[in-house]
């Protein structure tokens, strides 16, 4: 199978009642051009998409494939994140947790609240928005919601 273009997604009415098959992708994986993927059901997918999904991306449900029986679907793989919850009230502190992980180039996502921030994890920056004062920050296994993406890109790296 081929695929060329996101058609849509699985949660629009024309999609109902398809039978739906996933294909898995890595948080960073999505804004890739080109991928040779298998679908949960066993079905070996070719996937080349145009220039727009280097600043879009795919999006949790995004159909890649569909006819009137079947829809196949991308499936954002959970991974390991940095949970940031700051405290009410303490705004310098989520400035300062905002410029921190902008720094290092890190893909920024919004919470469940609006004091609540999501970074892919990695050790040094966990132990960096610990040290902020009014951050508690966790390591966690979540699936990134690029709906919530308040950075733009996702380049990650540490100087």
């Amino acid at each position: 199978m081929f695929c060329d273009q996101i058609l849509g997604n699985i949660r629009e009415e024309r999609f109902r009642g398809l039978q739906v098959d996933y294909v898995d992708f890595e948080w960073h994986e999505v804004f890739k051009k080109l991928h040779r993927k298998v679908t949960h059901a066993g079905e070996e997918i070719g996937i080349r998409l145009e220039n727009e999904v280097l600043k879009t991306g795919m999006k949790e449900g995004d159909v890649l494939y569909a006819d009137a029986e079947k829809a196949v679907a991308v499936n954002i793989l959970p991974c390991e994140a940095i949970v940031a919850d700051i405290a009410p009230g303490h705004i310098r502190s989520k400035v300062k947790a905002v410029y921190e992980i902008g720094n290092k180039h890190a893909t920024l996502f919004y919470g469940e609240t609006e004091d609540q921030l999501l970074t892919p994890y990695n050790a040094p920056t966990l132990e960096l928005l610990n040290k902020i004062h009014g951050v508690t920050a966790r390591r966690e296994v979540v699936k990134f919601d690029f709906d919530k993406a308040i950075s733009s890109s996702i380049n990650n790296h540490s100087h």
